[in-house]
Parts: structure tokens; sequence; C-alpha cells
């Protein structure tokens, strides 16, 4: 894998959200009962384009204890029955939340989806009780559009690694 910019974004308050109106017909649904082979799905569906590759090689134990942690929260999104995307977040120490991923699928890039579900990815950590901070990264290998959807929701960029 080749060296990449890993760019760290955060926003410090929910009114920092600069929110996208909602695509009439795409439904977002909360996973509440917890299927880890349809996260372990998701991840593959989604990341495929953009090398998310690391996590598929992880057995199917360490997949359902991923899942089942209960700080672990999943949403599909639906856009006429159809899966058009999905994100992962986690509730972490001192009041942190992590999107860790976010995407859409193949079909759905490029439509005008990303910055409604990103919307409602952040309402929704910030709705997480006791939230004082929502966090994500993003890498040179996401699709280029990724970062700056997250800049025009609001995130600010705080830090770059290489990796």
């Amino acid at each position: 894998m080749p060296i990449v910019d890993v760019y760290y974004l955060e926003m410090n308050h929910p009114s920092e959200l600069k929110g996208k109106p909602a695509v009439e017909e795409l439904d977002i649904r909360y996973c509440e009962i917890k299927q880890w082979p349809l996260n372990k799905f998701l991840y593959a569906f989604v990341g495929g384009p953009w090398s998310w590759t690391d996590k598929l090689e992880l057995d199917d134990q360490v997949w359902q204890d991923y899942v089942n942690d209960p700080s672990l929260h999943t949403w599909v999104a639906y856009y006429k029955g159809a899966i058009a995307g999905y994100f992962e977040m986690q509730q972490q120490d001192k009041g942190d939340v992590e999107i860790m991923y976010f995407g859409l699928t193949p079909d759905f890039v490029g439509k005008g989806m990303g910055g409604y579900l990103l919307t409602y990815a952040v309402e929704q950590a910030w709705n997480l009780p006791e939230t004082k901070r929502v966090w994500l990264h993003t890498c040179e290998l996401d699709h280029p559009s990724a970062k700056g959807n997250y800049e025009a929701r609001g995130f600010v960029h705080y830090k770059t690694e290489r990796e």
C-alpha cells in the first residue's frame, strides 16, 4: 500500500454543522439488531473502490466483537430499496464520537446524496448522550470529494499524518 496523507477533522459543537437538505426517497435506517456480516458486507461494498481492505482479512470473531460493541452504531441508507450507503460511529471516552466509516455505494456516488447523508450522520452523533466532539479521518485514497464534503458540512481539519 502506498504512503498516503491521512487527514483528521473535527466538529466541537452542533451549531457548527452546515447541513444539506434531505434527499427525497433516501431512507436512512438505524440497525437496532447488530449483524456483523452486514457491517463486513457494507465495508467491502462501499469501501471497495477506495481500497478499504485492511479489515477484510480480520477473522469473523474480530468482526463480531467489533460490531457487537455497544458503543458502535450503524445506519444504512436506501434509495428506492437499493443500498445507497452507510455510516458507523463509535462513542469514545470524554464525549468523543468518531465516524468510523462513511460512504456511498458505487451506483450512488456523484448523485448528490453524500452531503445529506453526512448531515444526517453528524446529527445522529450529536444526539448520542454526552457528545462533546465529533471527529473522523479520511485520506488521499478516499473519494476526491470526501474531504471537501466533510469541510463543507463544518468539520475542521486539525491534523495530517503520513501513513
